[in-house]
């Protein structure tokens, strides 16, 4: 903000016509002259400077170069414009123009519009003189005083740019977190980097050059604590004088350089030792460590401003601007004002609220692993403590890694604490799912969850889920096929096609829907790779998608795993993949397996008492029918229901089958989720399908456990094919078949009408089911109430489906990205507890 001070008179407007654009001037006359349509209605200027006031602000909020063409003379003017620099932490700079009084007031009766009393002139010029040796004090920045009518008609404007505006600087880089001394493990990660070191005549490294040109990044704390702080200091300088790096300042550089100036602070936390090793430097080194300190900026915008480094974090409200706040918030953080139980400050999570679009790189606060969140990263893994030091390859996102040679100092707080996530710098916390919540998916913008449904859910996620750190998915429920109209079908293919169609799907996949239970299979290479990962050793787990654990016998849980992860080998799954992991989708059959139970409370005890029942009733009617009685009505009604409940009976029955340990046993996976580094599910289901084929089919054991989902391709615009289609359903629900799932072959589309914004997702999938298996689901004689059941709304369905599944894809995104378990866990808690939604169970 540039301030313009001088008398009426004194050329202000004319200079700022002259330098500045005119869109970057704000002239007090200008406002006045909006609010009373006349620029020289004195009468207005509360009001004027009430408008100029806030379009200032809101310029300097938006960053752009605002210059304010005021007389400005009297502090009480400037205090106000000083203040609302400061509260866009922007600098202000003060342009005097002491033009003589009576310059000033010939110039003004050469103007016809305005006439000024006498003593306006004199007076202004006395407050001028007054103020110009306290405008520095009053906060600005800069001051330049251009005396008489020569300075002001020659001086010219230079536009310097921010220290901190590196945005011509492009990259790539490399930005090294936390260092604190520890020198030796600094050289092997620029080494794992590419960079070759240079060394002076003692062997010391004073330089490090990557052969591609790539330019390292430090984000502060080079110093404290470590074993070498003077060594670290030496490279780090070397590189930075060199042009090969830079560096932003930490807050231990900030009060190691204060403490080497002469300044009282308090020395702990690791300066002693700092202190110590420097003093066995020469006065030389010292010298240029000292002026290397001050030379440090608070953060730096960098490739356009698409990337921010700093040590401690920033809001983007902060990004390139200057001032007291924004250096305490880069190099300290925001504190919430409490302390820990180690006596150390908590930090305002500012990372968690963080959406802006620059990628904000910082350290300061130790965590275990480097993870992205909310487009922002820290890289401080504590090296000094024992953890590691990393670094983040820009713009690849690649984060590096070299373990520390030994734990340096101990930390105040454990590097690791025992809790779900804290591995990953920050444990699970009620605070993240309780109540009404709000999850932004990349799919389909905000998803709310209700209190009572948060409640839901919690409950059953603390007492029946899963290991917390296993359960990184929740598979979305899926809406049935808009209802048919054809004789006796509920369901059937042909609306199904109509409405993929009609949204502009053109190919699609129809598999075979299994009768049996849908699960995610979480398989590890070996109990390292799942170590690594997901912090818990093991071959694995398999769960519902209430996320319980399934089945209930361990024994055989592993050794379905088992058989999966031989496979999976076999089939080079892992090698193809890069990976230690899979997740997998799929049913595991037979349902009894689950819910023999309930097969035999809801179904067999349905089926059981029809079977007592009916066979007297119907006795009953034809003794009657003997006697001369006209019951053949009545007769012929149980007639049909006796049939209906036998194929009732048959229909249950075949997902009644006998298992012992995995003999019975079958797994059908029909879709690969995820691997390490990769969100598989938003790839063209032909893809999951060819790599499903391999697994299935590497399946060697003496019974097979692992089973093939038989499919069918169509093509909407090709009534061969979806009579083709139609056909195989037809065949495989007559034989006793649950289905089929019918699903763009593309897996992720949008409708041409929604594209680019929320609602406009294609459904991702839809069920079909047989007419015999809807027994199961709406009762032996659901036939007799086909007209009633067709009326059935879809619209909540389609609806949670949607929302469900716009979910789990923002769960795999964010842990594709090695983004922290409770950022992965908002999606799928909130899955879970859209479940308890008031939903038909039926549909």
């Amino acid at each position: 903000m540039v301030v313009l001070i001088g008398t009426s008179g004194a050329g202000k407007s004319t200079f700022a016509r002259r330098h500045f654009l005119p869109t970057q001037v704000v002239s007090s006359d200008f406002c006045r002259g909006l609010v009373a349509d006349d620029e020289n209605d004195q009468s207005a200027s509360a009001e004027a400077y009430d408008l100029l006031h806030h379009i200032v602000g809101k310029r300097l909020a938006a960053g752009r170069l605002t210059v304010v063409d005021a007389t400005n003379v009297q502090p009480e003017a400037r205090s106000r414009l000083v203040r609302i620099a400061r509260e866009h932490d922007v600098p202000p700079i003060a342009i005097v123009l002491d033009v003589p009084p009576g310059v000033c007031a010939e110039r003004n009766r050469s103007r016809p519009d305005r006439r000024l009393p006498a003593y306006v002139i004199p007076r202004q010029h006395r407050e001028l003189r007054r103020s110009l040796d306290g405008l520095e004090r009053e906060g600005f920045r800069r001051v330049h005083v251009l005396r008489g009518e020569a300075e002001v008609a020659s001086a010219g404007i230079e536009l310097e740019k921010r220290r901190n505006d590196l945005r011509h600087l492009t990259g790539p880089f490399d930005v090294v977190g936390d260092i604190h001394g520890c020198r030796s493990e600094l050289e092997t990660l620029l080494t794992r980097l590419g960079y070759s070191l240079a060394r002076d005549a003692e062997g010391r490294p004073v330089d490090a050059v990557h052969p591609a040109g790539r330019t390292a990044v430090f984000v502060g704390d080079l110093v404290d604590r470590g074993p070498d702080t003077p060594g670290v200091l030496r490279l780090v300088m070397g590189m930075v004088a060199a042009g090969h790096a830079i560096c932003v300042s930490g807050n231990h550089e900030n009060k190691l350089g204060r403490a080497m100036d002469g300044r009282k602070v308090t020395v702990a936390y690791g300066l002693r030792e700092s202190l110590e090793q420097l003093a066995g430097e020469s006065e030389e080194f010292r010298a240029e460590v000292r002026a290397f300190m001050r030379g440090l900026v608070s953060h730096y915008l960098l490739d356009g401003g698409a990337l921010v480094v700093c040590h401690a974090g920033l809001p983007e409200r902060y990004h390139g601007r200057d001032s007291g706040r924004v250096r305490s918030h880069a190099l300290y953080g925001e504190s919430t004002g409490e302390t820990d139980e180690y006596g150390l400050p908590v930090r305002y999570p500012w990372a968690e609220d963080y959406r802006g679009r620059a990628l904000v790189v910082y350290g300061h606060t130790p965590v275990p692993a480097a993870s992205f969140v909310n487009n922002t990263v820290c890289l401080d893994t504590g090296c000094v403590f024992g953890g590691s030091l990393t670094a983040l390859r820009y713009p690849e996102r690649e984060l590096v890694g070299v373990e520390a040679e030994r734990e340096w100092y101990a930390p105040a707080r454990p590097l690791i604490a025992d809790a779900p996530g804290a591995r990953e710098g920050r444990p699970l916390d009620l605070a993240d799912v309780a109540g009404r919540r709000v999850v932004e998916t990349g799919l389909h913008g905000q998803v709310a969850v209700g209190e009572e449904n948060a409640a839901a859910a919690l409950e059953v996620m603390s007492r029946f889920a899963v290991d917390p750190r296993l359960l990184v998915h929740l598979p979305p429920t899926m809406a049935p096929s808009a209802s048919s109209g054809r004789d006796g079908y509920l369901e059937h293919p042909e609306e199904a096609f109509l409405a993929y169609r009609a949204d502009g799907v053109r190919h699609l996949v129809c598999e075979e829907k299994h009768a049996g239970s849908r699960v995610v299979l979480l398989v590890a290479r070996d109990g390292a790779a799942l170590e690594r990962r997901f912090g818990v050793a093991g071959p694995g787990a398999i769960w519902t998608r209430t996320g319980r654990a399934f089945p209930d016998d361990d024994g055989l849980t592993t050794a379905v795993l088992d058989r999966v992860r031989a496979s999976a080998e076999r089939a080079g799954l892992f090698e193809e993949l890069g990976t230690g992991w899979l997740l997998l989708d799929a049913e595991l059959m037979p349902w009894s397996l689950k819910a023999a139970e309930r097969l035999r409370r809801r179904y067999a005890a349905v089926g059981a008492a029809a079977g007592a029942a009916l066979p007297e009733a119907l006795s009953a009617l034809e003794r009657a029918a003997g006697r001369g009685l006209d019951v053949a009505d009545l007769t012929g009604r149980l007639r049909q229901r006796s049939a209906d409940v036998r194929a009732f009976t048959e229909a249950y029955r075949r997902c009644c089958l006998p298992t012992e340990g995995l003999s019975g046993v079958r797994l059908a996976p029909f879709q690969l989720l995820a691997a390490e580094g990769a969100n598989l599910a938003v790839r063209p289901h032909d893809e999951h399908l060819a790599r499903i084929d391999r697994l299935v089919a590497a399946d060697d054991g003496e019974e097979p456990v692992l089973h093939r989902t038989d499919r069918v391709l169509v093509d909407t615009e090709d009534e061969a094919s979806t009579a083709a289609a139609t056909v195989w359903w037809e065949e495989l629900t007559g034989a006793g078949g649950e289905g089929m799932v019918v699903r763009p072959l593309a897996s992720l589309v949008r409708t041409a009408r929604g594209e680019g914004r929320p609602g406009g997702l294609v459904q991702p999938a839809v069920k079909v089911r047989g007419r015999e298996y809807l027994r199961i689901v709406y009762g032996p004689d659901y036939t007799e109430h086909l007209d009633r059941l067709r009326r059935r709304s879809l619209g909540h369905k389609r609806s949670l489906a949607l929302r469900e599944y716009a979910l789990g894809v923002e769960a795999l995104d964010r842990l594709a990205a090695g983004e922290p378990l409770w950022r992965v866990h908002e999606p799928v808690f909130a899955v879970l507890a859209l479940e308890s939604e008031p939903v038909d169970p039926r549909l």
